[in-house]
């Protein structure tokens, strides 16, 4: 709420929920807490989430490096069919090209 300057009492869950139900194609998802802070991804939050609705997840917020990837990638399963790299193209620590090429070949 208010650019993340504010909590809400509506989970994430709840919230993708009630769009899910308003017809949105699909859900970002990002942790807040590791948004730009370069400590890896919430995989498990993630998941969770994904696993709690019907329309797919697009994974972001703390995204770090190529093992952020395969783990997000070992539970697309689940739902998640993307993710959003941010800072950690701009500090060099993952390469798009390196990402795109496991997610093809994975």
């Amino acid at each position: 709420v208010h650019g993340w300057a504010e909590g809400s009492e509506h989970s994430a869950q709840e919230m993708a929920l009630r769009f899910e139900d308003q017809g949105v194609a699909a859900i970002v998802y990002t942790d807040i807490s590791r948004d730009g802070m370069m400590q890896g991804v919430n995989v498990e939050a993630t998941r969770k989430l994904a696993e709690s609705i019907s329309v797919p997840v697009i994974a972001s917020g703390g995204v770090t490096d190529m093992e952020c990837i395969i783990k997000l990638n070992a539970v697309k399963h689940s739902g998640i069919e993307g993710v959003i790299i941010g800072r950690a193209l701009y500090e060099r620590t993952i390469s798009l090209p390196e990402a795109q090429a496991y997610i093809d070949q994975n």
